[in-house]
Order: C-alpha cells, then sequence, then structure tokens
C-alpha cells in the first residue's frame, strides 16, 4: 500500500515509505487501498495526499512517492473538458458547507488522458470543514470499448434490416398498387419472398433480445427432458429437405448417453448456429459426435458433450480467441457475426461450456458441454 501523512502541525507523523508499496493501514481506512480495483486517492484536512493506492499510480502515471504529502491540486492535476482546472473551480475544503460530494464526470489527465472521477468530501460534523477529501479514479477506455460495441450492435442491425425492410416494402407496394396486372404465380412468388424477409427480420430482433438478455444475465433457461441426438436428426434432416445430401452429414452418438435436462429450444438455437456455420463455411462431410462426458459443472459427474467439425480450411489459430466475440464472422458470406455470441452465452446459461479449435479433417471444431443437471427430485 502507498501511504503517508503531512508535515502540518497536529498531524499524526509517519515516516514516508521508500517505496510505493508497503503493508498496514497508516491512513484510517480500514482496508489496504492497493486492493482495491479503482484509483484511490485520499487528502487530509489540510488538503495533502495521505493515500495514492497502486491503482492511482498505475492510472496516472505519478510514482506514489512523489504525490504523497502534496497539495492534492499538485498530486492530481485535474482540468475539466474546457481546460479548467477542476479543484479551482470545485474548491473542496472552501467551498459550501453543505456539500458532500462531486458527482461522476469525465476529467483530463495531464497529457489527455480521459479519467472517470467521483469524490466525497468528509466531515467530522454536519457543516463542519472538511476533514478528508476522498477520490476514486476509473479508465475509460472500459466505457469506451462497451459504448463503441453497443455502437457497432445498433448499426451492424440497423444494416441488416435495411435490405429484408427495403423487399418487403418494394413487393408490398407494387401489389396494392398493380394487383390485377400479377399472375397468380408472380403473385405467389413476391408473397414467398415478402414471407422470407419477414422471418430474416424476426430472427434479426431474436438475435437482439438474446443479445440484450445476455448481457444483464437475465437469459431465462427451463430445463426440459432434452433427447439431443433426436434433435440433431431433426436439423439434419431439415437440411437434406432443403436440398443438400444427405450423405453430407454423420452422426455418430455414443450409448448410452445421459439424461440430458436443457431447454429444448436455446439447444435447437445452439445446434442450428453450429451446422449453419459448418455448411455454410465449411466444406466437407459435417460430422457430429454426442457422447457422454464430465459434467463442467462442480458436484456433477455427467454430462453430454456434442462436437461439430467439418473438413474445409477450418479458422486461423490468430482468430481463435475472437470466435465467441460480437461481430466475428469467419468469412465474408453474410451474417451479422452475433450467432456463436449467443451460441456461448445460452451454453454457459446453462452451466455449460463451449470451445473451438482444428478437426482431424482439418476444419474448424467445436464443442460444447452440457451439465445433465437433472431436477433434485430426480437424484
Amino acid at each position: 500500500m502507498s501511504v503517508g501523512t503531512s508535515s502540518a502541525p497536529g498531524a499524526r507523523q509517519v515516516p514516508r515509505p521508500p517505496a510505493p508499496r508497503t503493508s498496514g493501514d497508516p491512513a484510517g481506512l480500514g482496508i489496504d487501498p492497493d486492493q482495491l480495483p479503482d484509483a484511490l486517492v485520499v487528502a487530509d484536512e489540510h488538503g495533502r495526499v495521505v493515500c495514492f493506492n497502486a491503482a492511482a499510480v498505475r492510472i496516472t502515471a505519478t510514482p506514489a512517492a512523489e504525490a504523497l504529502g502534496q497539495p492534492l491540486e499538485s498530486a492530481l492535476p485535474l482540468e475539466d473538458l474546457e481546460g479548467r482546472r477542476w479543484w479551482q473551480l470545485t474548491d473542496p475544503y472552501g467551498g459550501l458547507a453543505i456539500r458532500v460530494r462531486q458527482p461522476e464526470r469525465n476529467l483530463l489527465l495531464p497529457g489527455g488522458r480521459e479519467v472517470l472521477v467521483t469524490a466525497r468530501y468528509v466531515r467530522t460534523e454536519r457543516l463542519g470543514p472538511v476533514h478528508r477529501v476522498v477520490v476514486t479514479l476509473r479508465d475509460t477506455e472500459a466505457r469506451r470499448r462497451t459504448e463503441r460495441s453497443h455502437a457497432e450492435l445498433i448499426a451492424t442491425v440497423a444494416h441488416e434490416l435495411r435490405s429484408p425492410l427495403t423487399s418487403v416494402k418494394g413487393f408490398t407496394a407494387t401489389l396494392l398498387a398493380k394487383w390485377e396486372r400479377f399472375t397468380d404465380d408472380q403473385k405467389r412468388l413476391m408473397l414467398e419472398t415478402v414471407d422470407a424477409d419477414a422471418d430474416r427480420v424476426t430472427r434479426l430482433i431474436a438475435e437482439l433480445l438474446d443479445i440484450s438478455r445476455i448481457d444483464s444475465g437475465r437469459l431465462e433457461v427451463r430445463r426440459q427432458p432434452v433427447d439431443i441426438g433426436a434433435a440433431v436428426g431433426r436439423h439434419i434432416q431439415a437440411y437434406v429437405a432443403s436440398g443438400l445430401e444427405a450423405d453430407r452429414f454423420l452422426l455418430r452418438l455414443a450409448q448410452p448417453l445421459p439424461d440430458l435436462w436443457a431447454d429444448p429450444d436455446k439447444v435447437d438455437q445452439v445446434l442450428s448456429n453450429l451446422l449453419e456455420n459448418a455448411v455454410r463455411h465449411g466444406e466437407g462431410t459435417v460430422t457430429i459426435d454426442v457422447t457422454p462426458t464430465a459434467s463442467p459443472r462442480e458436484g456433477e459427474d455427467t454430462g453430454t458433450s456434442v462436437t461439430v467439425s467439418d473438413e474445409g480450411a477450418g479458422i486461423p489459430e490468430e482468430s481463435m480467441n475472437r470466435v465467441f466475440t460480437r461481430f466475428w464472422r469467419g468469412s465474408k458470406r453474410g451474417g451479422t457475426g452475433l450467432g456463436l455470441y449467443i451460441v456461448k452465452g445460452i451454453v454457459e446459461a446453462h452451466g455449460g461450456t463451449i470451445t473451438v479449435g482444428r478437426a482431424p479433417g482439418g476444419g474448424a471444431e467445436f464443442r460444447f458441454t452440457l451439465p445433465v443437471a437433472a431436477p433434485a427430485y430426480l437424484s
């Protein structure tokens, strides 16, 4: 911990440490400030810095030994976004006696680095003089990344919605204006296109809702018995019915499989995304292995593992760690880049895990494992 006191009369004398980090609690905080995730700077009743923790050293690039004992405005020279000196504006020691805090706001350190700053004015008695000024600082980079991610999400969804909505509007307007001029076959073709585009819009909205629930931790899982082998079989049959060759798929079920309790709709969503990726971006045979395995959840012995692999070019090694992030696309063949992010969120909401690697045939291999998660009354 990096703490110390001023040499003002009546102040408790604590030798300044020779290094930024020491142990103990000389500032009387009741905790070790270096254990805090945010930067903490504390000034005493004389405006001298008595605490400058490790996070403050990291964010401000000021050694603790230089900051301790210095006036607060010198140790932490903050400016607002218009270039005005912050401590002169707020005047914590000589300002309004009823003021107890400064709300969080964006301020600038020397060099232009932007930080989020909150201040608390500690008084020993109501309307009395300030006894301590407690300042916390946070780096804005994480917040900026979140804001950029939200902006990208809005831009992506808006872009993906534009095409089907333009199509729906165009065909419906044409049909309404010139209904009698089209044959029944032409009308059917246009209505089928409208129906397909409406489905696409519905899927995009569902993806957006899923992301919102995943990000907020509110994704609900309604567990029921799931026959995972039959679920995979239904997806394969749908692809064959749409025109793919049956021998494009190889399903291997290890027996016996444990009874799996999961949300059937969400398991279908995971399987749909993984199989679509293998068919769209992979080549050769798509192999699906369903096997019993160790449960990913502590306290359970058994889980179910599903591996989907193909024989295509696979995913470059340098992209492996980005596969489950938002907007990652394995190729330029369209898509929002949100599917695998949602897949990971669904699997983890079940208490499971998902990994990506290289298949024996050289293509991509996705493997997710779900705990059995049987209800307690079946135990």
